[in-house]
C-alpha cells in the first residue's frame, strides 16, 4: 500500500486531524457502506501536544512513528523522501491572531519543510492542504507555485465541496450565470472560507471557465441590508438559497441576524457573487443562482456534525476518498486553483473589512481555470444513510 505522512498542527477530539485520519485507519463511512483504505498512515509529526492530546494514543494503537519533524516524517528517519503522499492538516492550534481576525496557522512554513525534502530528494509525491493555502495572499501563491515547480500534485480545499446537496444542484460546464450567493454562519475567517468554496465550486462552471476577480467588498450590520436595498445583493436569491434550510425560525432574515456580514465579489467577467452570513437565522451553508434564462437554482450544502447519529462528520469521508484517488493516481480530483482563489478574495474580504468596508480592487486574483470533473467519489442522496449513520469508529 502506498504510504502516507500526516503533517499535523494539533490532534484533538473534533479536531480536523481526528475527523480525517480516523477515516484512513478504519475505513471512510459512506452512504454505500464502509470503504476500506487503500493507502496506509506510515509517518505522523504533530506540532502541538495539548492536555487534550489524543494523536499519541491513536498513533500508539496503530503503531504509527510520530516524528519530532516534518523533515523525520517525510523520510520516515532515512536520507530522502520516503513516503507516497502529504496530508498536510494545518488546522486547530494554539497560534497567534492578527488585527484582521485572521489566524496565523503555519501552512507555508509546513509547505517550504514539505517541498525543501521533495527537492532535495530529487522526487515528488502528492500533497493535500486542508482548507485555505494561507491567511495571505503572497504565502497561498508560493505554496501553489513551489508545489509545480517540485511537481507535486496538489490539492487543497475542505470538505464543503463533496458534502451533500438538497436538493441536488451542480452547474453544467458552460452555464451562462447572471448572479450567484451562498449563504454561511460563523467567524469571518474560518467559515467566511466554507461559504466562499460554496459559491466558488459552483460559479467556476459557468461559461469560459473562472478568470479571476476585480473587486471585493465587506459590508457588515446595517449597511448589508441597506445594499440588498441598493441592488448589490439579491434578497430574492438569498431567500432562494435559504428556502431548502430545515428549522430556520419564523420571520425574515433581519429579525434574526443583528449583524450580518455580506463579501461582495466582482469577478472579471463581470458575474456579480455575493457570502452572505446569517448568523442567528442560519446554521449551515446554502447556495442559489439565476440563470441567463432566468431560472433560479437552489440548494442546502449538508454536512453532518457531532450531533447526527453515529460517527461524527462522515462528509469528511468523501474529501478523504477524493484525496486517497490523488494518492493513487497522482491526479489531483478538482484544480487547486479554486482553492488559490478562494484564499485570496478571503483575504481581501477580510482586509476591506478592517480598512473601513472599503472596496478593494484585486489585480492579483487574475486567476484563470477551467473546471474539471475528477470526483469520483460523492454523496449519493441529499442526507447521509447507510455507514454513515453507523456507531463510529467501528470495531477493528
Amino acid at each position: 500500500m502506498k504510504k502516507i505522512a500526516a503533517i499535523i498542527t494539533e490532534y484533538k477530539a473534533g479536531s480536523h486531524a481526528d475527523v480525517i485520519i480516523p477515516k484512513f485507519l478504519h475505513g471512510f463511512p459512506t452512504d454505500e457502506g464502509l470503504l476500506t483504505p487503500r493507502t496506509e498512515i506510515a509517518s505522523i509529526y504533530i506540532d502541538q501536544f495539548p492536555a487534550e492530546d489524543i494523536g499519541r494514543d491513536v498513533a500508539g494503537e496503530f503503531d504509527i512513528p510520530i516524528y519530532p519533524s516534518i523533515v523525520g516524517a517525510l523520510t520516515r528517519g532515512g536520507d530522502g523522501l520516503d513516503v507516497d503522499g502529504v496530508l498536510l492538516i494545518g488546522e486547530h492550534g494554539e497560534y497567534a491572531w492578527n488585527e484582521k481576525e485572521q489566524h496565523l496557522f503555519p501552512r507555508r512554513y509546513f509547505m517550504e519543510q514539505i517541498c525543501g525534502v521533495m527537492a532535495t530528494s530529487g522526487s515528488a509525491a502528492p500533497i493535500f492542504n486542508d482548507k485555505h493555502l494561507s491567511y495571505n495572499w503572497s504565502d497561498a501563491k508560493w505554496m501553489h507555485d513551489r508545489a509545480a515547480a517540485v511537481g507535486a500534485p496538489f490539492m487543497a480545499g475542505s470538505c464543503i465541496v463533496v458534502a451533500w446537496r438538497s436538493p441536488w444542484l451542480e452547474h453544467e460546464n458552460g452555464v451562462e450565470l447572471e448572479e450567484a450567493i451562498a449563504i454561511g454562519f460563523g467567524g469571518h475567517d474560518i467559515y467566511g472560507f466554507h461559504t466562499l468554496e460554496v459559491l466558488q465550486c459552483m460559479v467556476e462552471r459557468r461559461r469560459g471557465g473562472e478568470t479571476g476577480v476585480v473587486a471585493v467588498t465587506c459590508l457588515e450590520g446595517d449597511a448589508v441590508w441597506r445594499a440588498a436595498d441598493e441592488g448589490l445583493w439579491s434578497r430574492e436569491l438569498a431567500e432562494a438559497a435559504c428556502a431548502p434550510i430545515p428549522d430556520k425560525p419564523s420571520g425574515s432574515m433581519e429579525q434574526h441576524c443583528p449583524n450580518p456580514v455580506l463579501f461582495s465579489v466582482e469577478y472579471r467577467d463581470g458575474l456579480r457573487g455575493s457570502v452572505l452570513m446569517l448568523n442567528g437565522y442560519v446554521g449551515t451553508l446554502a447556495y442559489a443562482a439565476r440563470a441567463a434564462d432566468g431560472a433560479v437554482g437552489a440548494a442546502e450544502f449538508y454536512c453532518q456534525g457531532h450531533g447526527a447519529p453515529g460517527g461524527p462528520y462522515a462528509h469528511f469521508s468523501y474529501l478523504g476518498l477524493n484525496i486517497e484517488e490523488m494518492f493513487l493516481t497522482g491526479v489531483p480530483s478538482y484544480p487547486v486553483e479554486r482553492t488559490l482563489l478562494t484564499s485570496g478574495i478571503l483575504e481581501a474580504a477580510l482586509t476591506s473589512r478592517y480598512e473601513g468596508y472599503r472596496r478593494m480592487e484585486t489585480d492579483w486574483l487574475d486567476v484563470e481555470y477551467q473546471s474539471y470533473d475528477q470526483l469520483r467519489w460523492r454523496p449519493t442522496a441529499s442526507r447521509p444513510y447507510g455507514a454513515c449513520l453507523d456507531p463510529w469508529p467501528p470495531e477493528r
